[in-house]
């Protein structure tokens, strides 16, 4: 599965904590699965990976 990554110094400039998340070592693919659906927009910051799909610009912008 495929997702951005995002320095935690921008992801605290954009608000990314306001985002749903989970920890990194949770399964990608079962979330998106279970609760995201499969075209969901991931972004790694830190030990979090966060659901960014209602701010698609967020995922779209990054140069990653």
């Amino acid at each position: 599965m495929r997702t951005k990554t995002l320095y935690r110094r921008d992801g605290e400039r954009i608000g990314i904590s306001r985002f749903p998340n989970f920890h990194k070592s949770g399964s990608i693919a079962g979330m998106k699965r279970l609760y995201y659906g499969k075209n969901a927009l991931l972004i790694r910051c830190g030990r979090w990976i966060y659901n960014v799909s209602s701010e698609p610009e967020i995922y779209y912008n990054l140069a990653h």
